[in-house]
Order: structure tokens, then C-alpha cells, then sequence
């Protein structure tokens, strides 16, 4: 391994954009916390389109892995691949979950990555990283002419979202469902449309998502003919020294422009008793998920009920950990937590078997997850919520929300628009 620390930062994002084929992964902290991270140098990408979700998984099975990797300066990143996977790839692991609709957008992505730069927000130093002496070098090279970057204006042609009482009716029939004992809480989402001006290139896009939505797991990625471009806020699984933890987001309020009503929102938010049991219902949830991996007796809630507060929304957030079982790998931790209990619902198999009943498209990058995987079986991954997926000047987002027993469906219904709003405002779009 090779490592140098520079004595500067380099505008990650502008390298992206002068060199993607170079640089196609962007991986993005907010605030003083976490990590930017510029995967380089690209080997051996393979992207899995529909029916070769069974395809992905055995590669992701068949990677080698090194028993430890010199990592002395802590970073996140220590070289091996870049990992997508589309939500719809849940049907591998749950095979009573019926196949999604048909769609182009890319169902999965897997990419050799054997070097990045990585600035650790909190004490400003940058690193590169590189896993031989030459592509360090390389690295060396591409910083010494990072052309300067000006974000292109976001332009929209057109925009459409799914009629208001598709959604509103979904939530009617879900409540049924709840009544009838099928399911306690199911996750239920809806669908943006836009074309973009000629001119909208998905660096513009994600730069303009920065500004108006930053997120502790923002992302970047480049699947060859789509894009990711992604603010979200939440983890879906970590796995490092030991320990596998996961962070779930439920419980939702938006935000105030004035001081006193934006902490009376926080507090009404935290002091919630229907808030604080859909939490405590998803907490047992992920516990349940991370039992089937840890040691027993391990599993614990080791941050309980935090609120945190973003550009348009507070969120409740909690910790999930427990220490990982000797022989489990990769696709044993992917099998186990893919997708998110925030964003499928309880119990878990039959509100994805629900969705896909109700839902009236493929949801594909929408609450699937992307992140890394390094060489010794660490990984990080996120859940995409606040996310566009863009092909060409075509783009798609989605947003949703937990439905439970008394759920109002045009409460529902408007928050999946504070949801969106950070999304819209990235398009020069504003809501009330």
C-alpha cells in the first residue's frame, strides 16, 4: 500500500468532471463529520442490467479477500470495489417477492477500484491512497492540472409527478392491510418525472444537490449510460474492526425558516408517541437483521432515538451494533440487512411482497444502497433515498413514507413533498 498526505485539498467534484472515465465515483460527507471520498482509477467494471441479479451476487461472492491490509493513517477506503445494487435485487434474496417491472435504469454495478483521495472532514487532511507506486504517481499526476469547475445552471424542459390520489389511494389500501393483520407498517413511495436542458450534465445536477440538500451519504456514481446522483442521509451497513452496525432514519417532520417554530417541530417530533413506536418497531426490526450475522448476545443499541436535523426535515436516528460472525461474508451481510427495514416496512417480506403489489414502477436505485468494499471484507454502504437516477436528459426520483395504522393519507401525501423538497429546489423547483 501506498499512501502521501498533500497539503491541500483538491476540488474533488472538479476532478470528476474533467475525468470521469479516471474518477467516476464521488462519495460525500456534510458538516465537520465523515468522509469525502474520490474512488481512482477504475478496473474490471461490471454493470448487471435486468435479470442478472444472480449474476452480480456470485461475483460479489467469488471476490478474493485478504486477511488485513496496512492501513495506518485509519482511512475509510484501503483499495477493492465500488458496489452498487438496485433495490429490485431484493428478489435474489427473497424469492417469494415477485420480479420488479421491467426497466433500462441498471439493476447493479460491481468496480475494481484500486486508489482514491479521501479527506477526512473533521481534521481537513486529504490522502491518496493507492494500492502500487505507480498508480500513485498517477494520482500525483492528475492533481497537477485539476481544471477549474463552474457548475452549468439547472434548467428543467419538463416536469411531472404521479397523480396525487394514486398515492393517497395506496395508503387506503395499506391501512386494510394493516387492519386485516397482514403487516404493521409498510414503506410506500411515489414518483417524480423530469427532462433536463441539453445542457444539465449530472455534475451539474449533484452540484446543485449539494447546495440545496446536503447529506451525510451524498453520492456521485457513474454506470455508463445513468447516473446516481444522490443526497441521502442514512446508512444501511457498516462493517469495520469487528463490529457491524446499522443507522435507521424513521420518523419524519419538516423544517421551520423561523427559530422557535423550527425547535417546537423538533421537539414535537421527538416527544411523539406514534413517532417514537414506528422507531422502536424498526429498531427490533434491525436488531432482528443483524441477529442473523452476529454473535449471540452481541447486538445493541448503542445510540438511541437522536433527532437529526437536515436542509427541509428532522429525522429520529438511531445506532444498531453487534459484533460480526467469524466465516460470514459479504453477501451473508447484504442478504441479511438489503434492503433497509426503513424503507420496506414490518415484517419485513411481506411489505416488500405489498410494495411491489401497489408501487407502479421498478424502484431500482431508490432505496437500494451503493458504498465500497474493501479487500479485508470492511464495507460501507448507504441507503439511496434523496436521490435522482438520470439517463441522458431523462430523470426519475421518488419519495415516500412509513404508512401504519392511523396513518391520514393527505398528511402522507405531504410528506413525501417535504421529502422531495430538497430534490425540487435542486431543480429550481420551490415548494410551499
Amino acid at each position: 500500500m501506498h499512501y502521501e498526505l498533500l497539503n491541500h485539498t483538491p476540488d474533488l467534484l472538479a476532478l470528476h468532471a474533467a475525468d470521469r472515465g479516471r474518477f467516476p465515483y464521488l462519495m460525500q460527507s456534510s458538516g465537520d463529520i465523515g468522509w469525502d471520498m474520490l474512488m481512482a482509477l477504475p478496473q474490471e467494471r461490471r454493470i448487471y442490467g435486468e435479470g442478472e441479479g444472480a449474476a452480480f451476487l456470485d461475483a460479489v461472492r467469488a471476490l478474493p479477500r485478504e486477511a488485513t491490509v496496512a492501513n495506518p493513517h485509519g482511512l475509510p477506503f484501503t483499495g477493492g470495489w465500488f458496489v452498487y445494487m438496485g433495490y429490485d435485487l431484493l428478489s435474489e434474496f427473497e424469492p417469494s417477492v415477485p420480479a420488479a417491472i421491467s426497466d433500462s435504469f441498471p439493476l447493479a454495478a460491481l468496480c475494481r477500484v484500486p486508489a482514491a483521495i479521501q479527506l477526512d472532514r473533521a481534521s481537513g487532511r486529504c490522502w491518496l491512497m493507492a494500492e502500487t507506486a505507480a498508480q500513485l504517481a498517477e494520482l500525483k499526476a492528475a492533481l497537477q492540472t485539476v481544471p477549474a469547475f463552474a457548475a452549468n445552471p439547472v434548467q428543467l424542459a419538463a416536469l411531472e409527478e404521479d397523480p396525487p390520489h394514486w398515492y393517497t389511494d395506496a395508503v387506503v389500501r395499506l391501512k386494510d392491510y394493516i387492519y386485516e393483520g397482514d403487516v404493521f407498517q409498510v414503506n410506500i413511495s411515489r414518483g417524480w418525472r423530469a427532462t433536463l436542458h441539453d445542457s444539465v450534465r449530472p455534475v451539474d445536477l449533484f452540484a446543485a444537490l449539494r447546495r440545496a440538500n446536503p447529506a451525510p451519504f451524498s453520492a456521485l456514481a457513474d454506470l455508463g449510460d445513468a447516473y446516481i446522483v444522490s443526497s441521502s442521509p442514512e446508512r444501511l451497513v457498516r462493517v469495520h474492526d469487528g463490529w457491524v452496525d446499522t443507522r435507521p432514519i424513521a420518523g419524519t417532520h419538516p423544517r421551520s425558516p423561523d427559530a422557535a417554530e423550527d425547535a417546537a417541530l423538533k421537539q414535537r417530533l421527538i416527544s411523539s408517541i406514534k413517532e417514537r413506536a414506528e422507531h422502536v418497531m424498526l429498531i427490533d426490526l434491525e436488531r432482528n437483521d443483524l441477529g442473523r450475522i452476529c454473535q449471540p448476545g452481541t447486538v445493541e443499541v448503542n445510540e438511541l432515538m437522536a433527532v437529526a436535523s437536515y436542509a427541509y426535515v428532522h429525522h429520529i436516528e438511531s445506532n444498531v451494533r453487534g459484533r460480526i460472525r467469524d466465516g460470514v461474508d459479504t453477501v451473508e451481510v447484504f442478504r441479511a440487512l438489503f434492503p433497509g427495514g426503513t424503507i420496506t416496512g414490518c415484517p419485513k417480506v411481506r411489505t416488500m411482497q405489498i410494495i411491489r403489489e401497489l408501487e407502479n414502477s421498478a424502484r431500482r436505485a431508490y432505496t437500494g444502497s451503493l458504498g465500497y468494499l474493501n479487500r479485508d471484507g470492511t464495507l460501507d454502504v448507504n441507503i439511496l433515498i434523496r436521490t435522482f437516477m438520470q439517463q441522458g436528459q431523462q430523470l426519475r426520483f421518488r419519495a415516500g413514507g412509513g404508512i401504519v395504522a392511523d396513518s391520514d393519507p393527505q398528511r402522507e401525501l405531504q410528506e413525501t413533498r417535504h421529502k422531495a423538497r430538497g430534490l425540487l429546489r435542486a431543480l429550481g423547483v420551490e415548494q410551499a
